[in-house]
C-alpha cells in the first residue's frame, strides 16, 4: 500500500464512519429492531467499507514497521562498520605454508602391464580356513 495514501484513507474512513452513524439514527428513529437494522444492505456495505479502510491502514502501518526497522538495521550495520576493532586486527591469521605437491608415479608405457599391476594390486593374500583352526584348537 503506498505510504502516502494513509491521510487520504483515514478521511475515508471518517466519512464512511459518519455515514454510518447518521445511517443508524435514523433507521433507530423509525423504529426498526436491532436484527433488521443489521439486515440493512447500506448498513452491510458501509460496515464493509469500513473493514475495508481499517484493512489498508494496518497494512500502511506494517509497512511503515518494515521501513524504519530496516532503517535502524542499516544505521546499526554502519556503526558496527565504524567501530575499531583492535582485537581483530592483532589477531589476524598468519597465512600457512602450502604443502609441496608430490611428483605423480611414471605411468608404465605399454598397455598390458598397466592391467597386471592392477590385477596385483587387486589380489589379497588368501587366510587359511578357519574350520581347520577350529578343529586343531579341540
Amino acid at each position: 500500500m503506498n505510504l502516502k495514501a494513509k491521510v487520504y484513507v483515514e478521511n475515508q474512513k471518517k466519512k464512511i464512519q459518519e455515514a454510518l452513524n447518521a445511517r443508524l439514527a435514523r433507521l433507530k428513529e423509525k423504529g426498526l429492531k436491532e436484527d433488521l437494522i443489521h439486515k440493512d444492505a447500506t448498513v452491510r456495505k458501509l460496515k464493509a467499507q469500513v473493514r475495508k479502510a481499517d484493512y489498508r491502514l494496518a497494512s500502511i502501518a506494517a509497512q511503515e514497521k518494515l521501513n524504519q526497522e530496516r532503517a535502524q538495521a542499516k544505521l546499526d550495520k554502519l556503526a558496527a562498520k565504524e567501530a575499531p576493532q583492535p582485537e581483530a586486527e592483532k589477531e589476524a591469521p598468519e597465512k600457512k605454508e602450502k604443502k609441496a605437491k608430490k611428483e605423480k608415479q611414471a605411468k608404465p608405457e605399454g598397455k598390458g602391464e598397466g592391467k597386471k599391476e592392477k590385477k596385483e594390486k587387486q589380489e589379497k593374500p588368501k587366510k587359511p580356513p578357519e574350520k581347520a583352526e577350529a578343529a586343531s584348537e579341540n
